[in-house]
């Protein structure tokens, strides 16, 4: 998944905490995509938002989602420069309106370095932190199906983690990227975390719930592809279990940002 961002070129502290630069009051916003929408970082509170982007980017999982011998597949977030220079198979959709979903978590400072840590164990293995804006998506615009972010919300700064060029596990070959492809791996795929289709499944009820009510184009179609492959019975059993899943996950999050509210 391509990104634009503006970064700030301020001077990191000498501790290497670099995210206490961008945020003056000492807490910390994160942004999340794929399993990071319904497994997030402990302490936080959740806002729904969405930035401009050309497509996202798929690499190879090789623990999680699958095996050395069976890699899985799983979404990562990759620089808009770096995507321009790939032979991307889904480069012909229409991308001046694209938009992604994913969740802004807000970090309290109290504990702000105990989930930067967290999440640089979880996240940062063949991965660089980035700080760019991304813009809040209210419950009234969803309401109104707008197409465009609320007015009157400012963007948020938020910490982001992207994918590198040098990591090993992108797919770079464009026939292991072409959809058809990408969705039979995902049948087959099983990890330490679980089945690949239930990432998949998941992903797609995280979207559709945080945005209004459909994911991504291309998370969508992966989706109907590896339906076919599965059998309408089987997947409609995972898919009622991801969105359950999901459901609860979102809702703990909206709970947590109003006691934060509450609290300030």
């Amino acid at each position: 998944m391509g990104v634009t961002s503006k970064e700030s070129e301020t001077q990191a502290p000498t501790d290497g905490r670099t995210w206490r630069q961008y945020f003056a009051k000492g807490d910390l916003w994160v942004f999340g995509y794929g399993s990071l929408i319904w497994k997030p970082p402990p302490h936080y509170g959740i806002a729904p938002v969405e930035w401009d982007v050309q497509d996202f980017g798929l690499r190879a999982s090789t623990d999680h989602r699958g095996t050395p011998e069976q890699p899985g597949r799983v979404v990562t977030v990759i620089e808009r420069g770096f995507w321009e220079t790939l032979d991307d198979p889904l480069a012909h959709h229409d991308t001046s309106t694209t938009r992604v979903w994913g969740a802004a978590y807000h970090i309290p400072a109290s504990h702000a370095s105990e989930v930067h840590d967290y999440l640089d164990v979880r996240e940062i293995d063949g991965y660089s932190v980035h700080y760019t804006p991304f813009h809040p998506f209210t419950t009234s615009s969803t309401a109104c199906n707008s197409e465009t972010s609320s007015s009157d919300s400012p963007p948020i700064i938020c910490m982001v983690y992207i994918g590198q060029p040098t990591n090993p596990q992108f797919l770079r070959e464009s026939a292991r990227r072409e959809p058809q492809d990408v969705a039979e791996v995902i049948s087959r795929g099983v990890g330490q975390s679980g089945q690949n289709t239930e990432y998949l499944y998941l992903l797609e009820k995280a979207l559709e719930g945080i945005g209004f009510g459909s994911a991504d184009g291309h998370v969508t179609d992966l989706v109907r592809r590896v339906r076919e492959i599965e059998g309408v019975g089987e997947a409609s059993v995972e898919e009622e279990k991801a969105e359950r899943d999901v459901k609860l996950s979102l809702s703990e999050g909206v709970r947590r940002g109003k006691d934060e509210e509450l609290s300030e």
